[in-house]
């Protein structure tokens, strides 16, 4: 078992982040914190919804809370890959070319409406999000840590978009929904958005070097080889079940073990439990599975699909010598 303990101060920051971003988001908790694990775990995230649930101000509240530089982009068709990654730049006055970094690097980044622009330029994030660097010009440069790219989609609406391919999918480390707030909730959102700028009452609650310092004790927490084979079990059965055309890579069994690490984490726990990995599983394996034609005209979902498998996946037990 791992000597990791997680500090009562650490724990202590991430109910303030929690506490500052619950002053915009109402009712949405359990969102807040998968966003925190997709954070401390290092990874993205890709936020599909319809319009008007706040995915937008759900980034911006979480950019208010860190103090890290934040940068939004707006995808358009017309959006160039050196639009995100910068371009060198003549400067009369010195007779030289200047690189002028794009938005991409900084360290909390928002790409609204991502499936908006065009493939060419979808790709340019995909060195960022995989190996955080960028390339412009032929020269590469690195990105700032933390690096966290939060992207969001709208599901309905398909006219002038471009589908992600599976590659794209691959790097978020998870996806998720926000949904409508309960009637309740809607209404204590009412009253708080009476305040014409909402977003003001948040403050800085995690500096820089904290989030890297956080990042760094997660990837300590212990995580058991029973805990791995049920990581693996997961995966495997996504790629021998009937309804699915690609189940999930060695880079979602990978992803799945720094979530249910983030997961203990928060938690304030140094290992990992098996509900640390079925609370995550849905998150981070279903965008990552490609359904049968025949599946899809049947109503399945790659979300039931992964529910179904946890329910029916036993948890592998550590067996001592003597038996």
């Amino acid at each position: 078992m791992s000597n990791l303990s997680v500090p009562d101060s650490s724990q202590a920051i991430l109910e303030k982040l929690v506490f500052q971003m619950e002053k915009v988001i109402v009712g949405k908790r359990d969102i807040i914190e998968k966003l925190l694990v997709a954070l401390l775990a290092g990874g993205h995230v890709l936020l599909e919804d319809v319009p008007g649930v706040g995915k937008t101000m759900l980034v911006r509240a979480l950019a208010r809370t860190i103090d890290c530089s934040f940068k939004r982009i707006q995808c358009t068709p017309d959006l160039l890959p050196s639009d995100l990654t910068g371009a060198s730049i003549y400067n009369q006055r010195t007779s030289e070319f200047e690189f002028r970094p794009g938005p991409l690097l900084a360290s909390v980044v928002l790409v609204d409406e991502l499936n908006r622009t065009s493939p060419r330029t979808q790709s340019a994030l995909l060195e960022a999000m995989e190996e955080k660097r960028i390339t412009a010009d032929g020269t590469a440069y690195p990105l700032p840590e933390p690096f966290f790219l939060l992207a969001t989609q709208n599901p309905i609406d398909f006219e002038g978009t471009f589908p992600l391919p599976e590659a794209q999918l691959d790097r978020f480390l998870l996806k998720l929904t926000i949904g409508y707030p309960e009637p309740s909730q809607e209404v204590e959102m009412l009253g708080r958005m009476e305040d014409a700028q909402p977003l003001a009452h948040i403050r800085p609650v995690l500096l820089q070097e904290e989030i890297i310092r956080l990042q760094k004790e997660v990837r300590s927490v212990h995580v058991d080889d029973t805990m791995k084979q049920y990581i693996v079990q997961l995966a495997s059965a996504t790629r021998q079940h009937p309804d699915l055309a690609l189940g999930a890579s060695p880079r979602a069994s990978i992803a799945l073990m720094r979530a249910a690490q983030a997961e203990a984490y928060r938690s304030g726990r140094g290992y990992v439990i098996p509900d640390d990995i079925k609370n995550l599983a849905v998150s981070v394996l279903a965008h990552r599975l490609l359904l049968h034609g025949s599946a899809q005209l049947a109503g399945r979902s790659a979300e039931t699909i992964v529910a179904g498998l946890l329910g029916t996946t036993a948890v592998p037990v550590r067996r001592n010598a003597a038996g």
